[in-house]
């Protein structure tokens, strides 16, 4: 045989941003091997592709999917959306390094996981460095590629455990040669998430040295800013300074403009972004096509009510003094409790509040605010999951619009059963490229092969991924087949696990995972942890 596999007369969209052209692809090994007139040749396996898309496999560029992957290797709520690689580690959070047994976020740390090569199962997290991890993920096997940043919040942990104060120059040492070690051992980059403990008490110098420590061994810095919000501007200044400073490749994290108050930010926080690239800066930004964000119901809590960490925070909520106190403070904090929706719940008493507004919660218990996130939170010991709608749709598609703005779904992989099947997560986990695509294309009038380019040679060249992103020969055969008229999402916030439609085939290392709109058992998973050129 020729090939190992072979699509005929596929439109191709090569991720470049170049026009389509329809051309037969063949691919041996785990690389693509021929792009052109094949007529002659044979594949071991074929696909007639006439009709379809072919383009490089989708890049996610924003996921939480470390640890999940050695969960449910297969990664079906990525590859039904042509996904093939995953970038984690993001918004200061990754598996690894996990040092001096630092906790990990609680949707992960619940978990029971396959046991670390040469040591016996257990529950939890049974890796520290990031070499362990590595070891974890190759013997998984994940269908998907990785690349793995190393998380702020999670290296500081390991070095000063939840300590809510700023760290010592010590401590702050300490944290750089923690992340040399993850980036020796195969971390990306770094990664912050500066409105979550304990990376909120960081000043400015601490994650100043640990970027400085990135761009010197070549890494890059993904941020989840100090805010989205009230001081949005501020926080693009601090990244552009750090990025001026170092000239460390930066990823500005689902950007946003949040809060009512705040969408008329847009022009100044473009226009500082627009001059920096123009200075010849490596700036870029991700955001996903949905106009709520979701994350932990615990991060509307107050600073002191957060501080020290999930022990710290359980402890109020068990005391009835500093639980009225946390609800009082929840009550003036001004927050619409009908733009609060409550996801992922874990007890009897909160599983019928998913997909729910605090707002209707309220009426149905005949309570306030306050009182009812506390005895959610209570309920589930501090592991509620909660989406919060406070977007502005004319700036997100302002800010799609952006050529330089990829997409990033913010959301770790799913599936419909088994461990990941008992959440209730965001919809982007399930939909986020299919509607990014419609959303660049029926709303804002782009190209497809322009909405191509945004979800694979885009991220490619941001991120510095070498021989991915593109249809090329002697690239890696990470290729999606697309009905253009079929794909679309299908989830929604009150159905979150249902798969997009419209993926015919997907192969990821040149293993067609994917195949007939479905996943593939028979197929060997080829996913890699991918290093950095």
């Amino acid at each position: 045989m020729d090939f190992d596999f072979l699509f005929r007369r596929a439109t191709v969209i090569d991720g470049s941003g170049a026009r389509a052209f329809v051309a037969d692809v063949g691919v041996r090994g785990d690389r693509i091997a021929a792009v052109g007139d094949l007529a002659a040749a044979q594949g071991r396996e074929e696909r007639d592709a006439r009709g379809l898309w072919l383009t490089p496999g989708l890049i996610d560029a924003h996921t939480h999917s470390d640890a999940f992957l050695l969960l449910e290797p297969t990664c079906p709520s990525k590859l039904a959306q042509g996904v093939t690689t995953e970038i984690g580690g993001q918004c200061g959070g990754s598996a690894a390094p996990r040092l001096n047994g630092a906790r990990l976020p609680s949707d992960w740390e619940a978990q029971t996981y396959p046991p670390r090569p040469g040591h016996p199962p257990g529950p939890g997290p049974n890796w520290d460095t990031v070499a362990d991890f590595r070891a974890c993920l190759e013997a998984a096997r994940p269908a998907t590629n990785l690349i793995l940043f190393a998380g702020h919040n999670t290296i500081r942990k390991g070095v000063m455990g939840d300590a809510p104060r700023a760290a010592t120059v010590e401590e702050t040492q300490g944290m750089v040669r923690v992340l040399e070690q993850a980036l020796d051992e195969g971390a990306w980059g770094m990664t912050t998430g500066l409105v979550y403990h304990p990376g909120v008490h960081s000043r400015p110098e601490e994650v100043g040295a640990l970027v400085a420590a990135c761009a010197k061994r070549g890494g890059m810095y993904a941020t989840h800013m100090r805010s989205e919000g009230d001081r949005l501007l501020e926080a693009i200044d601090e990244v552009l300074g750090l990025v001026r400073a170092t000239g460390v490749r930066t990823q500005i994290s689902h950007l946003k403009t949040s809060g009512r108050a705040n969408w008329g930010k847009l022009d100044a926080a473009l226009a500082r972004i627009h001059a920096a690239r123009a200075e010849g800066l490596w700036v870029n930004a991700d955001r996903y096509p949905y106009l709520s964000s979701g994350t932990d119901l615990d991060i509307v809590l107050p600073d002191w009510a957060a501080a020290g960490g999930n022990a710290a925070i359980l402890a109020r909520l068990d005391d009835p003094g500093e639980r009225a106190r946390i609800a009082a403070a929840l009550d003036a904090s001004g927050r619409d409790p009908a733009s609060v929706m409550i996801g992922g719940a874990w007890s009897a008493e909160t599983r019928p509040c998913s997909g729910r507004t605090l707002a209707a919660i309220m009426e149905g218990w005949g309570c306030g605010f306050g009182e009812a996130v506390v005895r959610i939170l209570r309920a589930d010991r501090s592991r509620t999951g909660a989406f919060f709608f406070g977007m502005c749709e004319a700036n997100l598609l302002r800010i799609l619009a952006q050529p330089w703005v990829m997409a990033g779904s913010d959301a770790s992989l799913r599936a419909p059963w088994g461990p990941l099947g008992r959440d209730w997560p965001h919809p982007r986990a399930y939909g986020t490229h299919p509607r990014f695509f419609r959303t660049l294309t029926e709303r804002l009038g782009l190209p497809p092969e322009e909405a191509i380019r945004r979800m694979t040679g885009l991220p490619a060249q941001a991120f510095g991924i070498p021989r991915r992103g593109l249809v090329r020969e002697g690239y890696f055969a990470d290729l999606a087949l697309i009905d253009p008229e079929a794909w679309r999402d299908a989830a929604d916030y009150a159905r979150p696990h249902r798969f997009a439609r419209g993926v015919d085939t997907v192969l990821v290392n040149g293993s067609p995972v994917f195949l007939g709109g479905q996943p593939n058992p028979s197929a060997p998973r080829r996913g890699r942890f991918l290093e950095r050129a």
